[in-house]
């Protein structure tokens, strides 16, 4: 057998990362703890394969560049200015809380400064998969609360970013490893920030032009593959070049390519084309950090994790709860942000493992982190749940008790009022179309998109927009399936359009349902799952071909008075 470390890491990782994470999906929790879990199965601390450590050290740090970038390339500056009131002071006000209950934690296990610093601000950042996932589910990203809770993240996500890049000039101050040279502590920080602003006006005065100028240029050549490695091209290419040249992080160069991108019209494309790549090496990431953890602290240090894990659930969601009531808002949306916020994830993993790097924190540290972000994930939504039945209790008691006072009128995202409306799922190429012909046509359209900053323009250019799954009824019935007359399923993916239908054909026997297919099988399985008519694109363009022809031949032929006479 040949030695492939590399192509056996890559085989294992996905193949334990997809059976742990459907499991994980099954028993609805995050697919990130199925993703860790199989890290751990990997790694050096339990029997078995063990992955090559080297290898998977790179390969996690190619995830955090393609992580990293996607941060940047759905950063949103209108998220956070709608909701800067509260969403900066009471961002800031939590990680300094949550930081200095981990600088606690850690000076009680006899850590140093720097390495409680390093612990402490680790707790202190949300998984942004999580919450988002988290809010989507319940229906709330189209909520003031969500939207709250989304700009909090923001702020957090820009603290996390400043952190990696002041982290490595300050290291040798705080009793780690730097090669900041011995200036002290000023020269480091002002060298570094130096190249940073340096980086950040090359990128604003160059970037701003010649990326879009790039992308627009690829994408008139009608190639999907070429402009797909454009925008792998320069997330990369940029990553590097800020590392080489400026001597940035990669993690830094590539949320700024992010940021850059999603200044593009063809942002959306962009990060639609890169999406299969950069969820790939965002699972390996998690498999790769998931290899580092060492089971045995469960058993050997019971009391720093379970210590580590109230930080995570309970300090900073106390923190966010009153930082949050003291600004005046309802007790539904203070418990909804403290949820929301009571778990760790990527950020955190990125933090740690610098920590770990630059000498600041120890191992020890990093398993704490990581044990605490999967028992931290795990319970997220049992949290959730609670707080549910916690405001269905009140609300019943406000019903059955006059003398209670009411509670706050939930905070609902805005209802769908049309009626014989179509209903659109996707608003991709295919979508695009769709709605353009319906809206001339005076069809009342309703668009359910997944993505929030594709909803945000879509409503920007008139169109009524529901964010979430259409796979989650909740979704249909905020659409007012219940009213409409046709469901039009856009997204290229048959065999969850088939999810889709079923569901619909469940709420509104009377829909006239279409879908798109590719192939034979995705045509039969959307007809056994209730729709009307199945559009598969190979067979149109056949059937318009052959027409053509048909026309033409019949057009041209020759007709009877001109056919020579037989003899």
């Amino acid at each position: 057998m040949h030695h492939t470390p590399l192509l056996t890491t890559l085989a294992v990782g996905f193949v334990l990362a997809f059976v742990l994470g459907a499991l994980a999906n099954r028993l609805r929790i995050s697919p990130l703890v199925g993703y860790l879990l199989a890290g751990v199965l990997a790694g050096p601390f339990t029997p078995g394969y063990v992955a090559d450590q080297a290898l998977s050290t790179e390969i996690a740090e190619l995830g955090v560049i393609l992580l990293m970038f996607g941060v940047g390339l759905h950063f949103s500056l209108k998220d956070l200015l709608s909701v800067k009131a509260i969403a900066i002071p009471g961002a800031v006000v939590q990680i300094g809380v949550a930081t200095l209950l981990g600088l606690g934690l850690a000076w009680m296990m006899g850590w140093n400064f720097g390495g409680g610093l390093v612990f402490g601000l680790a707790l202190s950042v949300a998984s942004t998969v999580v919450l988002l996932r988290a809010l989507e589910q319940r229906q709330l990203i189209d909520t003031k609360r969500g939207r709250i809770a989304i700009g909090w993240l923001i702020v957090e996500d820009l603290a996390m970013v400043l952190t990696l890049v002041l982290l490595p000039a300050l290291a040798g101050s705080l009793g780690g490893t730097s090669d900041g040279g011995d200036g002290g502590l000023l020269m480091p920080i002002l060298l570094t920030l130096g190249k940073v602003a340096a980086f950040v006006a090359v990128m604003i005065l160059g970037g701003r032009r010649f990326v879009p100028w790039v992308l627009e240029r690829v994408a008139k050549t009608g190639s999907r593959e070429l402009f797909t490695l454009a925008v792998l091209a320069i997330a990369l290419g940029i990553a590097y070049g800020s590392a080489v040249i400026f001597g940035v992080s990669f993690a830094l160069g590539a949320f700024f390519a992010g940021m850059i991108l999603n200044e593009s019209e063809l942002s959306h494309e962009a990060a639609e084309n890169s999406l299969p790549l950069r969820d790939a090496f965002a699972v390996l990431f998690f498999v790769s950090v998931g290899m580092l953890f060492n089971p045995a602290i469960l058993i050997h240090e019971p009391l720093p994790v379970l210590a580590t894990f109230l930080v995570i659930v309970f300090g900073k969601s106390v923190a966010a709860y009153v930082i949050v009531r003291m600004f005046g808002h309802p007790n539904s949306t203070a418990l909804t942000i403290a949820a929301s916020l009571a778990q760790i994830g990527e950020f955190s993993f990125i933090l740690v493992g610098l920590g770990v790097t630059l000498n600041l924190l120890p191992e020890a540290g990093r398993d704490l982190v990581l044990a605490g972000a999967i028992l931290s994930i795990l319970v997220n939504p049992l949290l959730f749940i609670a707080i549910d039945r916690l405001q269905a209790r009140q609300e019943q008691k406000a019903e059955n008790d006059p003398g209670v006072v009411q509670v706050e009128a939930p905070d609902l995202p805005p209802p769908v009022l049309e009626e014989n409306h179509a209903i659109l799922i996707g608003h991709g190429r295919v979508g695009a179309l769709v709605s353009e012909r319906l809206r001339k046509d005076k069809v009342p359209v309703v668009v359910i998109e997944d993505k929030r900053e594709k909803a945000a323009e879509l409503r920007e250019h008139g169109l009524c927009v529901v964010v979430g799954n259409a796979a989650n009824p909740d979704v249909l019935n905020q659409a007012n399936i219940t009213s409409a007359r046709w469901l039009l399923i856009a997204i290229p993916n048959g065999f969850e359009a088939g999810t889709i239908s079923s569901h619909a054909r469940a709420i509104n026997p009377n829909l006239d349902i279409i879908a798109r297919a590719h192939f034979d099988a995705e045509v039969d399985y959307l007809e056994q799952n209730g729709a009307n008519l199945v559009i598969m694109g190979e067979r149109e363009i056949a059937r318009g071909m052959v027409e053509r022809v048909e026309r033409e031949d019949a057009t041209t032929a020759p007709s009877d008075d001109h056919l020579p006479q037989s003899a």
